[in-house]
């Protein structure tokens, strides 16, 4: 009983948060497209979207998702109307270059450097986004409009705008708000697991990366802080490097896979780079065994 009303309060939370951040969003990302006046922003980030085969408005997705959050993200995406393949790569790329300050910020408690945390999630989320737009139509859904592709739409003022944007926002947060709810309950069912709850007590390499890889970076990482001195630099590194590509695959998948998101091939995809990555660069940093990369605390 406590389980489940403590489950519904992070519900009813979250959901609150979620209107009164995608709602706005939206309407805003709607007006904003229609009068092109993302125009005068949206060539700071063109080389970016075109080197991932997105269109140029979704530059202020990419923005909103780097240094806000995914929802904000969703939000300013929402209207695009995009292929699967490019909800696949935007997936890719924001899934692992997202919430930059905020989790950056955690992984400095670890002892990873900002600028590390900063460089390597951007330019591995640009090589990883790339890498899934070249991928063969064949491994997405059935349902790729190599067609789609964004167009305004025609309104006979700003109040018929208006009153659309706001009736589309409400029906994008309604299933943002159904995803998130599931997600809780499941998410706190694992985190009251008894095995999860002495994490502490047993910590290790794996356990860190699969709690990382499910609940996110904020508890993977949570988890290792107060007893990161019992890990050697080289594993400490891989953890971190391993979390900052690939950390709450279900929950930040999920929210691509709405609209069109092809999950397997952004999980995989994910995984995959991550694996590469932090082991490659383990191997680099440490090979001599005297590479100080990570500070321990």
């Amino acid at each position: 009983m406590k389980f489940f009303k403590f489950s519904l309060n992070s519900s009813i939370k979250s959901s609150w948060i979620i209107i009164k951040l995608v709602i706005p969003i939206y309407i805003i990302a709607d007006i904003l497209y229609y009068y092109n006046t993302l125009s005068y922003v949206s060539f700071i980030v063109k080389p970016f979207t075109s080197f991932l085969g997105l269109p140029a408005e979704a530059s202020l997705s990419i923005i909103s998702g780097m240094f806000l959050n995914l929802y904000a993200a969703v939000a300013f995406a929402a209207p695009l109307k995009m292929s699967v393949v490019q909800w696949s790569v935007l997936a890719v790329f924001l899934g692992i270059c997202h919430s930059l300050i905020v989790e950056s910020a955690i992984m400095k408690k670890l002892g990873v450097s900002n600028l590390f945390s900063y460089s390597l999630r951007f330019f591995v989320g640009l090589i990883a986004g790339y890498v899934t737009s070249l991928l063969p139509n064949s491994f997405f859904s059935s349902s790729i409009s190599n067609n789609e592709v964004f167009h305004k739409e025609q309104y006979h003022s700003l109040n018929s705008l208006l009153f659309n944007s706001f009736e589309n926002a409400v029906i994008l947060s309604i299933k943002i708000i159904i995803l998130i709810t599931v997600l809780i309950f499941i998410m706190n069912f694992i985190k009251n697991l008894e095995f999860i709850k002495n994490s502490k007590k047993n910590i290790s390499k794996s356990f860190s990366i699969i709690v990382g890889l499910i609940l996110g970076i904020t508890y993977g990482a949570g988890i290792l802080i107060s007893e990161s001195s019992q890990l050697k630099k080289q594993d400490l590194f891989f953890i971190a490097t391993f979390l900052m590509i690939c950390h709450a695959v279900i929950e930040d998948t999920l929210l691509f896979v709405i609209f069109g998101a092809d999950f397997t091939v952004v999980l995989m995809v994910r995984i995959v780079f991550a694996l590469l990555f932090a082991y490659g660069l383990s191997k680099f940093y440490f090979k001599d065994n005297k590479n100080d990369i990570i500070s321990k605390k």
